[in-house]
């Protein structure tokens, strides 16, 4: 009565990782694709770069969950929305408690944010006179002049933020991130 639970249960938990980062991984590039928006040579390349950052050494006793399995679940929260996107749903299927999806959704992102100078660049004089050339003949003449391409996108959230929520409500009447990317032609590398 303390702790107001009338009706004590155990919560079973049954993570879908191994299937994904492992199963899917080496046998099915699609079902991989679907679960986590990435191909697996992608993804298996992203670690890396990450696993180092002071954010994923364990403060405590206890050891933390591989830098592999926390961007696994933070992809696979990222791409999706509504009911699915619940930080409820995303526990359920990675098999932790919901304050673990935050806490690695945290730290993943604090480790890719600290990676910004380095991977992201705007394009050099030489990649934009490659980029025109290939604009020029491969589209219409009049956008020769062109070396990026820029497109955004909107990221969903499950819920409102806690902290400035108003500022993440957007025009389709969702709490969203709003994205906006540029790429240098034709080598699609993202440069801003």
């Amino acid at each position: 009565m303390t702790n107001r639970v009338l009706e004590p249960n155990t919560v079973h938990k049954q993570s879908q990782l191994h299937l994904i980062l492992v199963l899917y991984n080496d046998d099915d590039p699609k079902c991989f694709r679907h679960n986590l928006r990435v191909s697996p040579s992608t993804f298996d390349g992203l670690p890396a770069r990450i696993i180092e950052h002071p954010v994923f050494f364990s403060q405590g006793p206890k050891p933390q969950m591989p830098a592999q399995s926390q961007l696994a679940i933070l992809l696979f929260r990222f791409s999706h929305f509504g009911n699915a996107a619940s930080v409820e749903s995303i526990a359920q299927w990675a098999g932790v408690s919901t304050g673990q999806v935050v806490k690695y959704t945290r730290r993943v992102i604090i480790a890719f944010a600290s990676l910004h100078d380095e991977v992201t660049r705007w394009a050099t004089a030489d990649e934009k006179v490659d980029a025109k050339r290939w604009v020029k003949a491969a589209s219409c003449a009049e956008w020769r002049n062109g070396f990026a391409m820029v497109d955004g996108t909107l990221i969903p959230l499950a819920e409102k933020p806690g902290f400035h929520g108003e500022a993440y409500f957007d025009r389709k009447s969702n709490y969203s991130f709003n994205v906006q990317v540029c790429i240098t032609l034709p080598s699609l590398y993202i440069f801003h």
